[in-house]
């Protein structure tokens, strides 16, 4: 299918991951070979396979899946630093940008990170489509509710000119339903057996589209007609499914219950329904509702909780209560170019939100050697431990092939989480223990540059969801954001930016989240760019051929930002002990400070959101700078 694309991309297929994975036998001098990078002098307008991109990961995984070591260089690559950060995410640029607040400008910090682009899972992407500059973001998506932000997140980001009211003004709220854009489903076929759209009338957060006809548009749904019956008692009938129970009798119920299992045993619906609605959450949990229970399907809002009775929960945190609008058209690699631009202002130029988002970053001068702050890309981490009989740490990485050491009087850990145990073996036998408790959600975002979006203006559809989708589960335009010169699409004739998500799961196999994660991953690497390029153009071209979607003609440029390591794992009442949150957990344990290393990484706080990321890395900074 992609050869018949005219797309622009660096192609690269993960041949050299598929042999790691395998078990092939790799020596160190084969896996420092695989350690080296050609630098490129702007990251975001690489197309392809970005995100976890050949070169980023293969000298990680000779080290975790095969315990390969490199020779610890007698010297030095650097002075000694005051802090050695490895990881360029957003808790790690947060931790050194604390961290010099505290000590002060003279402070001399060095940042590792092992991909070609800073920013962890905030990636930034550009196209250029006929002259016109498009931005997408490739992972973290926006700041969500930041008016709940503890008060030094809150205050990071008015420290790095982030003022979130803006975005009231930035992001067009009432843009899609003025152009009379709606959400769909796409019935594919593959697992429908015929290619058909459809609105969408049955949506979560406590939504349902509006639509004059609900029972005209459920009874064209491709479904059998109990399953139209059933989906439609769903949807209309505020029916009280555990009749006869008390409230806590009800909520636990719900607890012990998968959404899709409620669905079948207590609604009585088809099977075919259930399987309908399983994917609708998986951008928000990263599994489909076969995992997750029907409790949490009670708090978001899904069709058949409604006549439960149950009212609020008790002692539940509340759920969002802003608006989901702040949102730079890079996502969350605003904030972490606006933390690189306080960190490093020569790399980055402007001043405010608003210019940061047309600034260009001079990748050549994150690394100056006078630069108090140093950010080293390409670098991955292979070995940290204390030296000068505790009162320093270094740090070993490989670097383009080659084995460097630097030394700090701190460090801090802000890469993956289950990497820390394989480069530090001073961990206590119980913290690697903890840390193995949760594991990544794997996930793809996908950005496609079009020539023009005119099949969603005829269709009169903004975004589509794709149940049981071979790849995406979902894909739609971008969200509506001008802001500092940057102006979204106005009219269907212009070019612009299609966000679409893949989520790997392995639902119906009685799996819980954190099992299907890991075969997840595994399902993820096993498939090429070419792979995963002609299944984003099939659901494309299927759910968009009625608008006049031609995907040769309209697609200019597809970027694939893919995360096997992705998300940061949160606990959820159907598969972890109730007692699990934020502030206990076995991440806790797994996050305990290491003498004069400690770590900070949204993993450390079970919180996949920025503000988690910023809450780690204060946390690791106080802890070290209490030891000085």
């Amino acid at each position: 299918m992609s050869g018949q694309l005219n797309i622009t991309r660096r192609d690269f297929i993960n041949g050299v991951a598929l042999g790691v994975a395998a078990g092939l036998s790799l020596s160190p001098r084969e896996l420092l070979a695989l350690g080296s990078a050609e630098g490129v002098p702007y990251p975001p307008a690489l197309t392809g396979m970005r995100g976890s991109h050949p070169g980023s990961f293969e000298v990680a995984h000779g080290l975790s899946r095969h315990g390969a070591t490199w020779p610890r260089p007698a010297t030095l690559t650097d002075q000694p630093y005051d802090l050695v950060i490895v990881g360029g995410g957003i808790s790690g640029l947060a931790a050194a940008l604390l961290h010099r607040q505290r000590v002060g400008p003279q402070s001399r910090i060095l940042v590792l990170d092992n991909h070609d682009d800073f920013g962890g899972h905030a990636k930034r992407n550009e196209f250029n489509v006929d002259g016109k500059l498009l931005i997408g973001y490739g992972g973290s998506q926006s700041i969500d509710t930041p008016g709940r932000y503890s008060k030094v997140a809150g205050k990071l980001l008015q420290d790095i000119s982030i003022h979130t009211e803006r975005f009231y003004d930035y992001f067009d709220q009432a843009y899609y339903s003025q152009r009379n854009l709606g959400r769909a489903i796409y019935f594919s076929r593959e697992a429908y057996g015929a290619d058909s759209v459809h609105p969408n009338v049955t949506w979560f957060f406590g939504r349902t589209e509006p639509h004059d006809d609900i029972a005209g548009t459920v009874g064209r749904y491709p479904l059998s007609d109990a399953s139209r019956a059933s989906l439609m008692r769903l949807l209309t009938e505020g029916v009280d499914y555990l009749e006869g129970m008390g409230r806590k009798q009800k909520i636990g119920a719900l607890r012990a219950l998968s959404y899709t299992d409620f669905l079948v045993r207590r609604a009585g619906v088809t099977p075919e329904v259930a399987t309908l609605l399983r994917d609708t959450t998986k951008g928000f949990w990263g599994v489909g509702w076969d995992a997750l229970s029907a409790l949490e399907a009670l708090r978001l809002g899904m069709p058949g909780t409604g006549g439960l009775g149950i009212g609020e929960l008790e002692n539940e945190t509340p759920q969002r209560d802003e608006p989901y609008i702040f949102h730079f058209p890079d996502g969350n690699a605003g904030v972490a170019r606006a933390l690189v631009r306080q960190l490093i202002p020569a790399a980055v130029p402007g001043e405010s939100m608003e210019d940061l988002v047309l600034a260009r970053v001079n990748y050549a001068l994150l690394d100056a050697p006078e630069n108090n702050t140093r950010l080293r890309l390409n670098s991955t981490a292979v070995n940290v431990s204390h030296a000068d009989r505790g009162r320093q740490v270094d740090v070993t990485y490989v670097q383009s092939g080659k084995v460097h050491r630097v030394r700090g009087r701190h460090a801090v850990l802000a890469c993956y989480n289950e990497m820390i145990p394989h480069l530090c073996s001073e961990l206590p036998k119980a913290q690697k223990e903890a840390i193995a408790y949760a594991t990544k959600v794997p996930l793809v975002y996908i950005s496609v540059a079009l020539r023009n979006w005119r099949a969603f203006e005829n269709l009169g559809f903004q975004s589509f969801y794709i149940p049981q989708g071979e790849l995406m589960h979902s894909f739609g335009m971008d969200f509506p954001v001008s802001m500092g010169g940057y102006a979204f699409t106005q009219r269907s004739s212009e070019p612009t930016v299609i966000h679409g998500t893949y989520v790997p799961t392995v639902p119906g196999r009685g799996l819980k989240a954190r099992e299907q994660h890991v075969q997840g991953r595994r399902l993820l690497y096993e498939q090429t760019f070419d792979e995963l390029e002609g299944k984003i153009v099939r659901q494309m071209s299927g759910a968009l051929a009625g608008g006049g979607f031609d995907a040769a003609r309209d697609i200019a440029a597809l970027t694939v930002n893919r995360w096997p390591h992705g998300y940061a794992y949160e606990y959820n009442d159907y598969a972890d002990p109730l007692e699990y949150d934020r502030d206990n957990g076995p991440h806790v344990a797994g996050r305990a400070r290491i003498g004069r290393i400690s770590i900070a990484n949204s993993d450390a706080s079970a919180y996949a959101y920025v503000d988690g990321a910023i809450d780690a890395a204060h946390r690791a900074v106080n802890e070290q700078l209490a030891i000085e």
